[in-house]
């Protein structure tokens, strides 16, 4: 058996770094000898996260579009992406993989063009249930993509698809820790319900707000509260509740084990990224879903509609959420009925082991 080696592309946000590297790892759990190179965008995050992981990452000067695109600083982008192609492909003449895999993000469309143009089959992992302009790009030439969505045929050939979900941050489903172990390791009541509130790793100033907005109806509460602000907005978060003393509410800039906080959560209250709402459907946890508006072409109220159409979660505008989000989340909690149901249908869309079978999928297209 000849040795694998496989080119990994992609990244600029944790949603498209946790799938990439998690199909990394079942790579390696399925053939140890694989060569896995990343190919990631300079002064992106996957230049930190990727060898943290412990991979060796390759990184270009690729960057995104300017809006709107007749920008006159789109000539440099432009050139920018021509630069990355040509180095892409020195790079893949160099390592000699047998196949690539793109997870979306500005990389993969030159890693992946590059992979194209020299005859090495293409596997396309999208996250989203509206296409990332990479991976639409790149569906042409692709030999097979992996998606987490129904109707994904609107945006890439039928006969290409394949239903496999989203890899997931593996610890999340290890976690072993009780209810009751986990919610007390962050200093709360076992017998009181708790909710969650996250807003990503930097945090989410419309869920910020919507917390500050009502701290007095959470301390009145009988509900306890987890909110991680995100580090982003810590040292303001800190100074606006400087002379605030709420016992039921635990503030902190960032949670290092998900896995506990997770278990912890009677409900979580967060975005709508792509991979959080795999963790949630895998974990069967209820979820009051806050899209961002930020995100390009909104991936994100896509991505909750299709969980709120199968009364799979809740869904708060954003623009709304600093009124209601509060009291929605101290009323629903208390809902025994409510959570059950939420988390009955939430758990029949979890497409389990997406890893392994995209991983299985890769070496496949290698052997070929």
């Amino acid at each position: 058996m000849s040795e694998l080696r496989v080119i990994v592309s992609g990244g600029g946000t944790g949603g498209h770094i946790f799938p990439a590297v998690s199909i990394a790892n079942a790579i390696k759990a399925l053939r140890p000898d694989a060569k896995i190179l990343f190919v990631g965008a300079l002064g992106r995050m996957e230049m930190q996260r990727v060898p943290a992981a412990g991979y060796e990452i390759k990184g270009l000067p690729i960057r995104g579009f300017l809006r709107p695109l007749w920008r006159i600083g789109n000539i440099g982008v432009g050139i920018d992406y021509l630069k990355s192609k040509w180095m892409a492909k020195k790079l893949l003449k160099q390592f000699k993989p047998q196949v690539a895999v793109g997870v979306g993000g500005y990389a993969s469309s030159a890693a992946l063009g590059a992979a194209n143009s020299l005859g090495i089959p293409t596997l396309l992992q999208e996250q989203n249930s509206f296409a990332g302009l990479a991976n639409k790009t790149l569906a042409k030439k692709a030999a097979k993509i992996c998606v987490a969505y129904e109707g994904m045929e609107r945006f890439f050939p039928a006969d290409k698809i394949m239903m496999t979900g989203n890899p997931v941050r593996q610890q999340l489903l290890d976690t072993t820790i009780t209810h009751d172990d986990a919610v007390k390791s962050f200093g709360l009541d076992p017998s009181k319900k708790t909710v969650l509130i996250v807003g990503g790793s930097l945090g989410a100033r419309t869920l910020n707000e919507s917390v500050l907005q009502y701290l007095d109806q959470i301390l009145a509460s009988p509900v306890q509260f987890i909110w991680q602000t995100g580090k982003y907005y810590s040292a303001e978060i800190s100074e606006r509740m400087k002379d605030k003393h709420i016992p039921n509410l635990i503030v902190t800039d960032f949670i290092s084990d998900m896995g506990a906080a997770y278990k912890a959560a009677d409900i979580v209250v967060s975005r709508a990224g792509a991979g959080s709402i795999s963790e949630f459907c895998l974990l069967g946890k209820p979820v009051i879903l806050v899209p961002s508006p930020n995100v390009a072409e909104d991936h994100q109220t896509k991505n909750a509609m299709a969980l709120v159409n199968k009364k799979a979660a809740i869904y708060v505008k954003d623009v709304e959420a600093s009124k209601i989000l509060i009291p929605l989340a101290i009323d629903t909690v208390q809902d025994a009925a409510k959570l059950q149901s939420l988390h009955e249908n939430i758990l029949k869309m979890a497409l389990p082991d997406s890893a392994d079978i995209i991983a299985k999928e890769v070496i496949k297209l290698a052997k070929q």
